[in-house]
Formats: structure tokens, sequence, C-alpha cells
């Protein structure tokens, strides 16, 4: 019995899992996967790469018509592309942890993004994750979660991520970038971070990561059966 392919939109704030969350989601539904988060990463990095001021709207804005991002899955995740050169080990960096807000944050970044985001999903079978994908970019997917956890939880976890590389950072330091971010992302003018009225909150603060893509598995399942 072949079933519908639906659009699954995940948002919620820094470091929530959403993007490992929704790999694993795609892959076991065999569903593009798009990382929203790894594109405005891009454009940081582009930005970054080509010593603009991050502060200037203008000319980061002026800047995007030459980028030509583009994004290819492959079996584990996903490459990203700027003119043609593989980023996607750059984009992690914690100089572009620092700056992704304040570029997210700009008008015509995110009007050029969210142009592409939905050209790529609008063949069905995706799941995007992000902080607008619900409200801006796919206000009418058939599925809308909302994932979040505690600041302690999100901190923790990305301590443990970090721990021993290069980007190792202290638990209290990660603590406070995190509300940062979380600030940020709720108070930007342009497509701030919400929960809209129709998504399903997920907190997985007490949550295993198999846990939590069970629940999501079983929530998806659940939608299609009714579409």
């Amino acid at each position: 019995m072949s079933h519908k392919k639906i659009a699954i939109a995940i948002d919620g704030p820094a470091g929530a899992g959403k993007s490992s969350i929704s790999k694993v989601v795609a892959k076991e539904l065999q569903y593009l996967y798009i990382d929203t988060g790894a594109m405005y990463r891009a454009v940081t990095w582009a930005v970054l790469h080509e010593h603009l001021e991050v502060s200037n709207q203008k000319a980061v804005e002026a800047l995007l018509p030459s980028l030509d991002l583009t994004m290819e899955p492959t079996d584990t995740a996903f490459k990203v592309f700027v003119r043609g050169e593989d980023i996607t080990d750059y984009i992690r960096q914690q100089k572009i942890n620092e700056n992704v807000s304040t570029i997210a944050s700009y008008k015509g970044v995110r009007q050029y993004l969210v142009e592409r985001q939905q050209a790529m999903a609008s063949v069905g079978g995706v799941i995007l994750d992000g902080r607008d994908i619900g409200s801006v970019v796919l206000p009418n997917a058939e599925l809308k979660i909302y994932l979040t956890a505690s600041v302690e939880a999100r901190a923790m976890r990305r301590y443990l991520e970090v721990k021993g590389t290069t980007n190792e950072q202290s638990l209290e330091d990660i603590k406070i970038s995190v509300m940062q971010r979380d600030k940020m992302d709720k108070t930007r003018q342009e497509s701030p971070l919400i929960q809209v009225e129709d998504a399903i909150l997920v907190d997985s603060s007490n949550m295993t990561f198999d846990e939590t893509v069970d629940y999501i598995l079983h929530l998806v399942r659940e939608q299609i059966e009714h579409e």
C-alpha cells in the first residue's frame, strides 16, 4: 500500500537535536531532509570568508545573488556548496555559531533562503527543520512539530558533543551561548521562533535520542493514516 508523502516541519530552539533527529526520521521514511540551519550557516561562512562586516546588513544582502548556494543529499546527510565549493566541513565552527543568528535575522537573507527551501520542498516527502518552518516556510505542512528541551539539557548535549574536539567549551559558556541564541531567535523582527498553534509540542529534555526519534515517527505515521 503506497502512502501519501507528506511535508514535515520541525521547529525549535538551538540545540534541541532538530537536525540530528530529522536526519534519522528522514532516512527511516525515505524522505528528503533539508537542514535549513546549514543554509544559514553557509551564508554566514560566505560573509566571513569575504571579510564582510556581519553587522552590515546591506553588504550581506548584496552578496546573496552571487552565492549559488546548493545542497546535495548524501547517504548519511547532505553536502553544502557555495559557488561550487564544498563547505560542509566548515559550517559548524564556533565563529559561525557566534554569528549565524545575526545573519539569520536579516530580511533579505531569509527571503533568499525561504524561496530556495520552498522550491526544494515542493515535491513532497520532505522534512525541514529550523526556526520558522511551520510559520513561514511551510505553513501548509501536514505535520508540524515544535521540538524543544530545557536549556540545561541542550547545553549538556552540546557540551558532550564538543568535548575533546577543537570546538571544546565549558558547560557554563555553552549554557550562556544557548540562552543568548534563544533570546535572539525569539525576539528578532523577521520570522521569530514561535510555536505555531497547530504544532505538536515534543519536549525531549527527559527522552533519549532514540525515544525522541520513535515518538516523532509515531506522530508521522498517525498523520499519514489520517491523510
